[in-house]
């Protein structure tokens, strides 16, 4: 969604944070030492650490992960997008200064190399996907006093607005022929060109605020790859520290809304499984507690667990989860909190 002051939704305060992170001052990393089952020899696993930002991997079945791409520039953590084919990933991170007006869109293979910026201006550029055939990539893009919703071919080439509704228009994704995004704090549907934009959530009581940074409402939803299901995070309680946010699904046609959870964890930003049986999102904070681990679980809500590794150490952050073509890897903006 739209965060005015922040690239993330749940803002800690700094009190949490400094009890989160207060094991950091021992050391960097924490390592895990294992003895592997076939040669019983001793193997010890550690978050590789360079920059203070990075776009990682991690096998679901070792846990072992690998570092992509480091920087110390920030990196947009809501949105990290693999392409149909499996082989890049589309992100956002401020290229020429510290300003949300330096944040550009650039894409990487997943064996990091071939890093490309896409777009090059002074605008307020973020949330990318790609489209089906990855052949182009649709984002955010502040130009005057909102959010609007922009397209440009992946090479940088042919940019064009796409949609404007006139309000903020947020936290887009493609499949199929529909862009799904959030606007006026619900869930809205749109042809791949743009047209026929129609609400397929109505939240009683969006828009209402409370003490969190954001009012009731329906926020960053994610297509299926069949393009039939959307998954999404419902702000319910305003006025829990950090928000109290459950996941949903719901029908592209607006039908069959599914809660998935009932904690009112301060979590989200979910990507479906290529297979459509398993959802990954994050959960940032627990009650007030500072958490930002990766969870997954059935697409129905069932088996819901965090699959953070052990060895992860308390001051590295876990953002928006995106599973490999295979289903066996998820790839995460991975920050080193200072």
């Amino acid at each position: 969604m739209y965060r005015s002051y922040c690239h993330s939704k749940w803002i800690l305060p700094v009190v949490l944070l400094t009890a989160l992170f207060i094991s950091l001052v021992s050391c960097q990393t924490r390592t895990v030492t294992t003895v592997d089952n076939v040669d019983k020899t001793v193997v010890e696993k550690t978050v590789p650490h360079e920059a203070d930002w990075g776009i990682y991997q991690m096998d679901l079945t070792t846990s072992e992960v690998q570092l992509i791409y480091s920087t110390s520039n920030e990196l947009y953590s809501s949105a990290l997008r693999l392409n149909s084919t499996g082989d890049k990933l589309v992100f956002a991170q401020k290229a020429d200064g510290t300003t949300d007006n330096d944040c550009e869109i650039f894409s990487i293979a997943v064996d990091g190399s071939d890093l490309s910026r896409v777009t090059n201006n002074n605008f307020w550029d973020l949330y990318p996907v790609w489209s089906p055939d990855g052949s182009k990539i649709a984002f955010l893009s502040k130009r005057g006093g909102d959010l609007d919703i922009y397209v440009i071919n992946s090479d940088g080439s042919n940019e064009k607005k796409l949609f404007d509704s006139g309000d903020n228009d947020a936290d887009i994704d493609w499949a199929g022929e529909n862009i799904v995004f959030t606007s006026q704090f619900a869930i809205w549907k749109m042809r791949a060109d743009g047209t026929e934009a129609t609400m397929i959530t109505d939240l009683d009581g969006r828009s209402e605020w409370g003490s969190v940074n954001l009012p009731r409402g329906d926020y960053d939803p994610r297509l299926s790859d069949d393009g039939r299901h959307v998954v999404f995070e419902r702000l319910e309680d305003i006025n829990k520290p950090n928000g109290g946010y459950n996941l949903f699904t719901i029908n592209i046609d607006g039908t069959g809304e599914t809660r998935l959870t009932d904690n009112s964890y301060a979590q989200g930003i979910a990507s479906w499984s290529h297979s459509g049986n398993q959802i990954v999102y994050v959960v940032a904070a627990i009650d007030g507690a500072g958490k930002y681990d990766i969870y997954m679980m059935n697409s129905d809500g069932t088996d819901n667990h965090d699959i953070t590794p052990g060895y992860f150490p308390p001051e590295f952050l876990c953002h928006s989860p995106a599973f490999s073509i295979d289903d066996n890897k998820i790839f995460f903006i991975g920050q080193w909190w200072k």
